[in-house]
């Protein structure tokens, strides 16, 4: 994903050397082709995966009996970091609130605000909501996503190819209600298609190749259809793996860069912005082509 735009760093309201900390504080958060910025992010994404083991941990009963106090000082020490961090990435840009309500600022605000939350809701009668409070912390992996590089690609590919994703699935809705009816009037009660909704969702489980087993077809007929069905799925598989494989490829064609070849030498494999052939040192823009 793409860093947090330069140009919210701290404007020059404030004091010279306050400036220079925030720019240093910046630097170090949101600049991660720096060495400070690397191991920045390199401890955080650490301090995220920890936290979020030790969650799944916590939820296991021979763990969470045994280490139950280990759990609890692990959490609050994560929501403490967590908090910390959040509050640094606040103190260094210049427009707080933008931050905060980008995706990444609700993400920083999810990570630490149930832990809060916690605190301020008692009773047995809430136990319930304690707990799905606590499974929220689980979005803490959010927070990686800034840091996959290629994240904002798929993004883009998925975002293009959308419209023609949501065609195919409009028609594989079709497709399983068409074939969920058939089935109903083929089958009937007596084999297991109780309902026109109970037969759709058996063609959902066939087209999709998991065949749970718990509705199958008794009759011939019902039988070869449903074959019908399980070898359309096959294809069906492929078809949106297809669609986003051509809209990603034509993302990345377009976000590679140039490759110059050299008009003398012929030699390839050069960056788009080197002036010099690396093999024969001659001018890789001459005049006539600047």
């Amino acid at each position: 994903m793409k860093a947090f735009p330069e140009h919210l760093l701290a404007d020059g309201r404030h004091h010279a050397g306050d400036a220079r900390w925030q720019q240093w504080l910046f630097i170090i958060i949101f600049k991660t082709h720096t060495a400070a910025g690397k191991l920045f992010d390199v401890l955080l994404i650490i301090a995220i995966l920890a936290s979020v083991l030790t969650l799944m941990l916590s939820t296991v009963n021979q763990f969470n009996f045994r280490y139950a106090t280990w759990f609890y000082y692990l959490e609050w020490g994560f929501t403490l970091l967590f908090t910390l961090e959040y509050m640094l990435r606040l103190a260094c840009v210049k427009t707080r609130r933008t931050y905060a309500r980008s995706f990444y600022g609700i993400v920083d605000l999810l990570a630490i605000l149930p832990s809060y939350l916690e605190l301020f809701i008692h009773g047995a009668s809430y136990l319930l909501i304690i707990r799905i409070i606590r499974i929220l912390r689980i979005f803490r992996i959010l927070k990686l996503t800034r840091y996959v590089g290629e994240a904002d690609a798929l993004m883009e590919a998925l975002h293009a190819s959308r419209r023609k994703i949501m065609v195919f699935i409009y028609a594989v809705f079709i497709l399983v209600v068409v074939c969920g009816s058939i089935m109903y009037l083929v089958e009937g009660e007596e084999h297991g298609f109780t309902s026109i909704p109970a037969s759709v969702y058996w063609a959902v489980v066939t087209l999709t190749t998991v065949g749970y087993g718990d509705i199958a077809p008794q009759t011939p007929l019902g039988q070869a259809i449903a074959s019908l069905v399980m070898i359309m799925g096959y294809g069906i598989i492929a078809v949106p793996t297809g669609i986003f494989a051509a809209e990603l490829g034509q993302v990345m064609g377009q976000r590679r860069p140039a490759i110059k070849i050299c008009p003398q030498c012929e030699i390839t494999g050069h960056d788009a912005d080197a002036i010099y052939c690396r093999v024969c040192g001659s001018n890789l823009n001459p005049p006539d082509t600047q």
